[in-house]
């Protein structure tokens, strides 16, 4: 895993970005007389990054241009990723296909139909837009296929929330700007919000938001949910709960640990550690405990106060988000690291 720098973070740019460049790139070519030595493409909010081209091949009535994936300082899974883009004539328009490593759409839910490639609305619009253009420039009728491959993307997607949202085969081409921002919160919490999608779509009326891989297990055991029920909540309760207040599911579980389900009981929204923090005066007038003022973790009030700390917790949690969000019920979980049940509220 990429750890955070110190300093100044550098941006990167998105799968969408790279398939936008190298089929202006590929198209250079088709209709062109070479491929340039890089390509220049303007995004959504009017940066124009220039790629180098790092793999190009053709052949008669084809044109293939690969472009390798710099997401910056992130910690993206396709960083250093080769995104590649072949493109041939066809008739109707621009056309999509999925190569090898990208994946193919078989749920509901999600912005692309079932049985198209996954290739986000902005990506897709992107390229249209450089077809267009192209065509312009050389005198073409806007007729192309793009088909996108991305070796070693079958093992890619298994690190991305894809097979959990019926995406097989491969990663998605993503991106709403074309810019990838440092450690940003977006690219989670908005797969948190399509998780929500696939699963209104299918029908679910119960699913289950948890912090981490061991309460997620547990939680998923406990209530024999399908993989796409769980909603990789994270740290980010907030994002999660604001999305179903305005798309409901009937039921809702949240498990976690007893830290960040205290700090969810008092209120925190954003459960990471660095952006909120556990009131231990708080609990210990809740507790009517003083020792617990002293604690310095969640862990270390509950060895001290013991199961009454973590049913009080639990049922908080319970209470503000009963009050919070009218219409859905919930329950909570709290687990430990070892995957034992402390306590439960609710449902």
């Amino acid at each position: 895993m990429r750890t955070k720098p110190t300093g100044d973070l550098r941006r990167g740019w998105t799968t969408g970005a790279c398939a936008t460049a190298a089929t202006k790139a590929a198209l250079e070519k088709l209709w062109g007389p070479a491929f340039p030595a890089s390509v220049t493409i303007t995004l959504p909010k009017g940066e124009t990054p220039c790629f180098p081209l790092a793999h190009q091949d053709a052949a008669n009535g084809w044109a293939e241009v690969g472009i390798t994936k710099d997401a910056g300082d992130d910690p993206d899974v396709t960083h250093g990723a080769l995104i590649v883009v072949r493109v041939s004539p066809s008739s109707g328009g621009v056309q999509f296909q999925a190569g090898e490593g990208v994946g193919t759409v078989t749920k509901p839910g999600l912005p692309i139909a079932v049985g198209e490639a996954a290739i986000n609305p902005v990506p897709r619009q992107m390229m249209q837009d450089v077809v267009v253009q192209m065509a312009a420039e050389y005198g073409q009728a806007p007729d192309i296929c793009i088909t996108i491959s991305v070796p070693g993307g079958v093992a890619l997607a298994q690190k991305t929330w894809n097979p959990r949202l019926g995406i097989v085969g491969g990663i998605s081409i993503l991106g709403t700007t074309g810019v990838v921002r440092p450690f940003s919160c977006a690219a989670w919490i908005a797969s948190i919000h399509r998780g929500i999608d696939v699963a209104r779509a299918d029908g679910l009326t119960h699913v289950a938001g948890c912090t981490g891989a061991t309460s997620e297990r547990i939680v998923q055991e406990l209530y024999e949910l399908p993989d796409h029920a769980m909603l990789d909540m994270g740290d980010f309760a907030g994002g999660m709960l604001k999305y179903l207040a305005k798309n409901p599911i009937e039921r809702v579980t949240i498990g976690g640990g007893i830290g960040k389900i205290t700090k969810l009981a008092q209120g925190a929204m954003d459960l990471h550690s660095s952006r909120s923090q556990v009131d231990f005066a708080g609990l210990a007038k809740m507790m009517g405990n003083p020792a617990l003022a002293q604690a310095n973790t969640a862990l270390e009030a509950y060895n001290i106060a013991g199961a009454p700390l973590a049913d009080m917790v639990a049922g908080q949690a319970l209470a503000r988000l009963q009050a919070a969000y009218d219409g859905i019920v919930f329950d909570i979980v709290v687990i430990d690291r070892a995957g034992v049940i402390l306590a439960r509220a609710g449902a």
